[in-house]
């Protein structure tokens, strides 16, 4: 049933072309800033589908199935972007900023494996506070990658380094986001062993 918080969710699915297809060319500082106000949307999309549904009551099989994947395949898509277009690279470790990415884009494939193992033995696994905090971190991360290049000029000096503020808050969070990664995710596969042979 295509309830209003299932056009939401669907929503963010059919804008990730174009967000992609803003981000694909990294020295068009306007298709960029694009770029961003679009992520911005598709988050609050994000929040509020979850919300309306929840205290409407429309809360559908659909609905449960969607979310997580629009969520995740829409952070894939843009790390993926971003990594190929040369924006996970920073000061002093350069393109090591990759490898956090790559904890997400890893963790997140794990632990959607995880919950369709303990779902098909009827096994719930609740989001924690702090699995609430990484996908924070993450949408954050994220942002602040995308509007780093769409505003090139918001720079500041440390020292001898020359570093764009949106650009350094991003991958100091996409670390952050890595960090609490691993946490939540051995976290996840502690419940899933308790059920396994």
């Amino acid at each position: 049933m295509l309830s209003l918080p299932n056009l939401l969710t669907l929503s963010r699915i059919v804008a990730l072309p174009f967000l992609v297809a803003l981000l694909w060319w990294p020295d068009w500082t306007t298709g960029y800033l694009v770029a961003f106000v679009l992520y911005c949307a598709m988050g609050i999309t994000d929040y509020f589908d979850g919300y309306l549904a929840r205290s409407s009551g429309a809360v559908s099989r659909l609905g449960v199935f969607l979310d997580p994947i629009a969520d995740k395949i829409m952070v894939a898509a843009v790390i993926l972007v971003l990594t190929a277009q040369g924006v996970l690279r920073g000061p002093y470790v350069g393109d090591l900023h990759v490898i956090a990415g790559l904890i997400i884009l890893v963790r997140e494939i794990a632990v959607s494996g995880l919950r369709e193992f303990l779902g098909g033995i009827q096994v719930s696994v609740p989001v924690s506070r702090l699995a609430k905090w990484k996908t924070t971190f993450q949408l954050v991360c994220l942002g602040a990658l995308i509007l780093g290049k769409g505003l090139p000029e918001w720079t500041m000096t440390l020292g001898s380094i020359e570093a764009n503020v949106p650009h350094t808050v991003g991958l100091t969070t996409l670390w952050a986001a890595a960090i609490l990664t691993l946490v939540t995710g051995w976290d996840y596969l502690r419940v899933g062993l308790r059920h396994m042979d």
